[in-house]
């Protein structure tokens, strides 16, 4: 299975990485267990992580440090670098609302791999996997609150090479008027690249959408 060689983790029990990436409303059988496994197995790891690489940084500055490096968009970011969105699970009305680019449903699906890992082959292989995942990501005390946002990160990244801006558009628009997410495209056209994002407002999908170009940048120009 070609995400088993990105997650660079063969499952014995295959069973658990299909269940890790199916979503409530595809079967009743869903990630939600693994979910909440994942997401202490992770909160560890990344404490492990921090106590190791930041020295004498009081509790306080972790407690903030981590909760940077957990957070929805970062761990969105994560699962499109390993193309969580393509393996999801989802039912059909997810499916048509856009659930597969929703960033509640891609972290929700990381950490449930997570849990799958820990489940599978123990905690080693679960933060090794960890790990790797948060190798490239700016480990300092003051990450919850430095670390720029999406859009800012793109722009600077396209001007540091003398390219236009990115055009962002909303495409859709899903639910009643007072509870609707917005799906908005983030265009590079420069590069012909374009991606999507959901969110509850037009900015947060504006912010997902250039985390997703971001992820595809990297990944083009390491």
């Amino acid at each position: 299975m070609a995400l088993q060689q990105r997650l660079q983790h063969n499952f014995s029990e295959p069973e658990l990485l299909v269940q890790a990436l199916t979503h409530r409303s595809h079967s009743a059988r869903h990630n939600e267990r693994l979910e909440f496994l994942g997401d202490s197995v992770l909160n560890l790891a990344v404490a492990q992580l921090l106590f190791r690489r930041l020295g004498d940084v009081p509790e306080g500055d972790l407690s903030r440090a981590r909760a940077g490096l957990v957070r929805q968009d970062t761990l969105f970011r994560l699962a499109v670098s390993l193309d969580l969105p393509a393996a999801i699970l989802l039912g059909e009305g997810e499916i048509r609302s856009g659930g597969h680019r929703r960033p509640s449903i891609l972290a929700d699906a990381l950490e449930a791999v997570i849990g799958a890992m820990f489940m599978d082959a123990g905690y080693a292989t679960a933060e090794a996997f960890v790990l790797r995942l948060f190798a490239d990501l700016n480990i300092s005390p003051g990450v919850a609150v430095s670390e720029k946002d999406p859009k800012t990160a793109l722009q600077e990244w396209l001007q540091g090479r003398r390219m236009r801006l990115p055009v962002y558009r909303v495409v859709g628009t899903v639910g009643a008027a007072h509870q609707q997410t917005f799906d908005v495209e983030c265009e590079v056209t420069e590069l012909r690249l374009s991606e999507r994002g959901i969110g509850p407002s037009r900015r947060a999908g504006e912010q997902l959408a250039a985390a997703a170009v971001l992820v595809q940048l990297k990944a083009r120009f390491p």
